[in-house]
């Protein structure tokens, strides 16, 4: 197994409970682009928070993470579904044959890649006219009393952020992307959380691991008291809000590269 930038084996198992789903919307834009009868490519799938929902509308789905921790957490682990299969690979040196996938998708996760090896890869393995799909999401977007103490804890952690972080906050927009653009709508993640789930997924960041391990002291313990003070009673619901970018890039068909090639 090649090397990789490994923030989330150590705490596989809160990631996979506190990390938030993806809304239907961003399923409903790429199923608009690729039929169903397509086999995806997911790398990076972590502990499957968009498996699942890929395996529901396309005909297979291998789903691969370098960390063997990750992926022994992965929801298919559990219910085994006939059409996915799960593999311990970097998404720069993929098992996959020669255009073998209509469809290569990249949750949250294409910033910690080695992009050229990984756009070259997509290039090998996709055929034409697939869809190269990669979002990420920011940071939640604190507007009621929870803001300063949710404030405080990520002004503690800022400085523990990988350099990675600054893909995620300008949205991919300065990558060199492998295929044309797609258009893409804007717009948000949502979950409905406890205070507890808050907790869990601030403790499931990288830059709260990174903290953690310089300091040796849990962030999320430091200003827990100040968050649940703000919350009020910790079975409350509140409704989280990230923002979320979606990239959609098409390859083009044989038709297409015959137009483009040099008479």
């Amino acid at each position: 197994m090649a090397t990789f930038k490994d923030h989330f084996s150590g705490i596989a198992k809160t990631y996979a409970a506190s990390r938030p789903g993806y809304p239907a919307a961003l399923y409903d834009a790429i199923t608009a682009v690729v039929p169903a009868s397509a086999r995806v490519w997911e790398p990076g799938c972590g502990s499957g928070q968009a498996t699942r929902a890929l395996s529901e509308r396309f005909a297979h789905v291998f789903a691969t993470d370098p960390s063997a921790q990750q992926i022994e957490h992965h929801w298919a682990n559990r219910e085994h579904p006939a059409n996915v299969t799960l593999a311990v690979e970097t998404a720069e040196t993929t098992s996959l044959p020669d255009s073998s996938v209509g469809l290569i998708v990249v949750a949250q996760a294409l910033h910690w890649f080695d992009r050229v090896r990984f756009f070259a890869s997509c290039e090998r393995v996709m055929q034409p006219g697939g869809v190269l799909a990669a979002w990420t999401y920011q940071d939640i977007v604190f507007t009621d009393d929870l803001a300063p103490a949710a404030e405080a804890l990520r002004d503690d952690i800022d400085r523990y952020w990988p350099p990675e972080r600054d893909d995620v906050d300008i949205g991919y927009t300065d990558y060199a992307w492998p295929f044309a653009a797609l258009p893409a709508p804007s717009m948000w993640l949502t979950a409905e959380w406890n205070l507890a789930q808050l907790l869990g997924y601030f403790g499931s960041l990288s830059a709260t691991v990174c903290f953690h391990a310089d300091t040796g002291q849990d962030p999320v313990q430091i200003h827990a008291p100040a968050l649940a003070e703000a919350w009020g009673d910790p079975a409350q619901v509140r409704t989280m809000r990230w923002p979320l970018v979606l990239h959609l890039r098409r390859k083009p068909t044989l038709e297409e590269q015959a137009l483009e090639e040099p008479e």
